[in-house]
């Protein structure tokens, strides 16, 4: 059974410390996007952590850009980018400012707004569906580089916040290989899940992108 959710904001001190402590432990612990339509609530079980400019598999591998400049500033920021030309993915700053690094929000159940996010997610086969995946979660909960840089810290009207939530226990968690992550990054075990969670995705290995001819 899952313990009833604590709706505090999480502190900023919570994400100010090294990314491999803080990805585990978002597992369980509520996420919530206000829109003007609704709120749609999300339940956070599964994450990856991506070390900075100690991480081959990592935006920041190889220092400061205008694309990933928020992973760099101060830690509870949003950190949202665009890949393979149609989706947008959502990660949380963490560690201390000038030192990037981030946790991607893989997958999650929605807890409240189900029917908003239906809306946006109705290739959905059902609710579970609805969030599986970092770019289903974030095309769920209607995020894209507008938000870029949010605050996600804080107990104000803002469009993104992380609450406590109701954080799994120890022996709930799994880890394994990032997915779809190439070269000497995609050896690090640093893809977190809830064991036996049905909104958790399918771990797939890199398939190099083929050039058309």
């Amino acid at each position: 059974m899952i313990a009833s959710p604590d709706r505090t904001p999480l502190p900023r001190k919570f994400f100010d410390r090294p990314v491999l402590e803080v990805a585990p432990d978002l597992l369980g612990r509520t996420l919530v996007r206000s829109t003007p339509e609704g709120p749609i609530a999300l339940r956070l079980t599964e994450v990856e952590a991506y070390d900075g400019q100690n991480d081959p598999g990592s935006h920041a591998y190889r220092g400061r850009t205008p694309r990933n400049d928020v992973m760099f500033g101060h830690p509870g920021h949003v950190y949202v980018y665009f890949t393979y030309g149609m989706w947008f993915c959502m990660n949380l700053v963490c560690g201390p400012e000038g030192r990037a690094s981030a946790v991607l929000l893989r997958a999650g159940e929605i807890v409240e707004g189900a029917e908003l996010a239906r809306t946006r997610r109705h290739t959905a086969r059902n609710d579970r569906e609805l969030a599986k995946g970092p770019a289903r979660l974030a095309t769920a909960l209607g995020v894209d580089r507008a938000l870029n840089g949010t605050d996600a810290c804080t107990s104000e009207d803002t469009p993104l916040r992380i609450l406590t939530g109701a954080p799994v226990l120890a022996e709930q968690v799994r880890n394994g290989p990032r997915t779809g992550v190439a070269g000497e990054g995609g050896v690090h075990p640093w893809r977190y899940w809830v064991a036996g969670d049905p909104t958790v995705s399918a771990y797939r290995a890199h398939v190099p992108r083929r050039r058309r001819s």
